[in-house]
């Protein structure tokens, strides 16, 4: 390997040009050396392949970077609140979500219209209520959880159907009264309404309308509660999370 010019003394450069050899040897080595390096950047063993990042690397790197902002506006935002917001109505979204909802409700009206009443999307609709209102019970409301199956049990739904026995506005009454003990005083003036809806398709899309409110109240009522606990820990909690966004974000080889 040859030396750099600050390695090699006035001695050893006088010995150097005395030998011929030894100066062609150094030479040598030194176009050797240089050939070496030049040619390393073009090897293809000493490039990596750009690793591939999958969809589902991208979305978990870009979920834990808005959870991160997420918590962080929670903290230090005393008014923060999560709102209901209805796709405009100009929008594909919104056409289509439109076109969707009024085929639904257009054939859910039809069936129960027809002579016997058809009650399989009626059916469908109960269930789903069924399942918006057992997520708003705490753990120990074995009670009222216990009720709400027994009355909104699917399965016995469909046998009154078979003998024309469903009673519609019953059920929809007592989804109204339990919706009614569990909702926020904010929502006291919607159940009235819902009690004065004689229709039954439109108090069935008014249910499912208040449902949606109560699912917003519910998330804004947890973040209330949320927030002193972020306010005490969000410095560890940013710094934990922040840790685990550039474990999980993908890196490309270069």
């Amino acid at each position: 390997m040859p030396l750099s010019d600050d390695q090699i003394s006035d001695s050893d450069s006088s010995r150097l040009s005395e030998s011929t050899a030894s100066s062609s040897d150094s030479e040598f080595s030194r176009q050797s050396f240089t050939s070496d390096s030049s040619s390393k950047p073009s090897s293809p063993a000493s490039t990596s392949p750009p690793k591939v990042v999958t969809f589902d690397e991208l979305m978990a790197a870009a979920r834990n970077l808005s959870n991160l902002t997420l918590a962080h506006e929670i903290a230090v935002n005393e008014n923060f609140c999560m709102k209901h917001v209805d796709l405009p109505q100009n929008s594909l979204e919104g056409r289509v979500k439109k076109i969707v909802h009024k085929a639904f409700w257009d054939l859910l009206e039809s069936e129960l219209n027809e002579d016997p009443p058809e009650y399989e999307h009626a059916i469908k609709l109960f269930e789903e209520i069924k399942e918006i209102l057992l997520s708003f019970l705490t753990p120990g409301a074995n009670r009222i959880r216990n009720q709400i199956c027994e009355v909104l049990d699917t399965d016995l739904i469909r046998q009154q159907a078979e003998h024309n026995a469903v009673d519609v506005h019953g059920l929809a009454s007592y989804v109204i009264n339990t919706m009614g003990k569990l909702c926020a005083p904010v929502r006291d003036d919607d159940i009235k309404q819902l009690k004065a809806t004689d229709d039954i398709v439109e108090l069935l899309r008014q249910i499912l309308h208040v449902l949606d409110l109560m699912k917003m109240d519910m998330v804004n009522y947890t973040i209330q509660n949320l927030r002193p606990h972020l306010q005490r820990n969000l410095v560890d909690y940013e710094r934990t999370k922040f840790q685990e966004i550039l474990e999980e974000t993908p890196k490309h080889s270069i």
